[in-house]
């Protein structure tokens, strides 16, 4: 049993616990190229929980780790097989009666450990402000790469490329799909160009119908991915991001929460 995974624990542990901060891990169920499972971003959630809440843990934090959510908003994605959706206005709700759950057991610091990029929470959290008893916080733990993405991976990532399939590599490399002789089985990840400039300089914005943005729903070429960047992946993610939830776990909500 690890003390700080909701799964694994019976009530007679946690009558005895007091969580402060509970990480909410949040995934889609949708292609990833040819290679990549369908769970792709349902795993990286619930990997990337484990490993931030285990080490939290190990430094005094009182963190529990809830089960990941499978389903997130994959509209664009839908005019291939069995991308399961939630449109955001149903997330929202899902969401927010967990939050509501957790704060009746006097958890009021939640964090929303995001691993799809098609999930958008920030309407959501200016929603749930002053609403519920719980600060919730946004983690779109990818995003924690920033200023180091380039030290560990040679292309851009956008969907199922080097930096995903470096992950699954890593962490569930008996779903990634290879030939006999190891190679990936995935397209180059290339994608079509946008017919006006507004659009490719992103001064403009729409929901790309990845049908038409993509061949096989991959976006960023996967080929020079590998285990040991995935686990450098990994280190990066908990060094910066650990800390975070054993300060949040200290902290003292008072009438400045969670400023100084």
């Amino acid at each position: 049993m690890r003390p700080w995974n909701l799964l694994e624990v019976n009530y007679g542990h946690v009558k005895q616990s007091q969580y402060e901060v509970a990480v909410l891990p949040l995934g889609a169920t949708e292609p990833h190229n040819l290679h990549l499972p369908y769970g792709t971003d349902v795993f990286e959630a619930t990997i990337v929980g484990e490993h931030l809440c285990a080490a939290a843990y190990a430094q005094g934090a009182k963190v529990v780790l809830l089960p990941t959510v499978p389903y997130g908003t994959v509209t664009n994605l839908r005019e291939f097989p069995l991308a399961m959706n939630l449109n955001p206005s149903t997330l929202h709700l899902v969401i927010t009666d967990l939050v509501e759950s957790l704060t009746l057991a006097g958890i009021r610091k939640v964090v929303l450990l995001n691993s799809h990029g098609g999930n958008d929470f920030k309407p959501l959290l200016r929603e749930l402000y002053g609403r519920v008893c719980a600060h919730v916080f946004l983690c779109n733990w990818y995003q924690a790469l920033d200023g180091i993405y380039d030290d560990i991976f040679e292309h851009p990532e956008d969907h199922a490329g080097e930096m995903e399939t470096s992950f699954g590599l890593a962490y569930f490399p008996d779903l990634v799909g290879r030939d006999a002789d190891g190679r990936l089985i995935a397209d180059e990840g290339r994608t079509n160009r946008m017919r006006f400039e507004a659009l490719r300089k992103k001064w403009v914005g729409i929901s790309r119908p990845w049908h038409l943005l993509t061949t096989n729903a991959g976006s960023g070429n996967p080929h020079l991915a590998t285990a040991e960047k995935g686990r450098r992946l990994m280190t990066a993610i908990v060094d910066r991001l650990a800390p975070f939830l054993v300060e949040l776990s200290a902290a003292v909500i008072d009438e400045n929460f969670p400023f100084e």
